[in-house]
């Protein structure tokens, strides 16, 4: 019976202890990293061959305020991850221009949110792009950062050079 009472003090005693952790501290800047960008064939709405591009990279955010709730009409802050397109030219990586046909677009990080006390985000984001007009030879790069509701800004983060011909996974 002495057992009993002394394996029970155990199993109460550990979950009490084990619940007074201190919570993960992050920045509530959200920080990014770029995990891989891969190049593949696809088919566009129209049935038209093209070329897609996913980027992949990882997030984390001390205040878990990442993303954006649907828009309501008249509102202008819609876009949260910012890209720069650059293209190589000469072995030269060049700011592309505004009005280049494969310039990317807005892009909106959809709302999160994490329940209870811990409100660390940390995940991986997937983007995909779609490259109609291209040249066998073309060879692009991207900076690109996010920013959370609070208008926090993350670090800027770069791809690797992407060669949009080949089907391949750049880190």
């Amino acid at each position: 019976m002495r057992k009993i009472k002394y394996l029970l003090l155990i199993f109460i005693i550990i979950p009490v202890f084990d619940s007074c952790k201190k919570i993960e501290q992050l920045s509530n800047v959200p920080h990014i990293e770029f995990t891989n960008f891969a190049i593949f064939d696809t088919t566009d709405i129209l049935g038209n061959k093209s070329k897609g591009g996913r980027l992949r990279f990882y997030f984390e955010d001390g205040d878990g305020d990442v993303g954006l709730n649907t828009p309501i009409a008249g509102q202008t802050d819609s876009t949260n991850l910012f890209l720069t397109l650059y293209r190589k030219k000469g072995g030269v990586l060049v700011p592309a221009p505004a009005n280049d046909p494969i310039y990317p677009s807005s892009y909106r990080i959809p709302y999160m949110e994490r329940l209870g006390r811990n409100k660390i985000l940390k995940g991986t984001i997937s983007v995909t792009f779609l490259y109609l007009f291209y040249s066998p030879g073309d060879t692009i790069a991207y900076d690109f950062y996010i920013t959370d509701r609070a208008l926090n800004q993350s670090n800027v983060t770069s791809t690797a050079d992407i060669i949009l011909s080949q089907n391949k996974i750049y880190y």
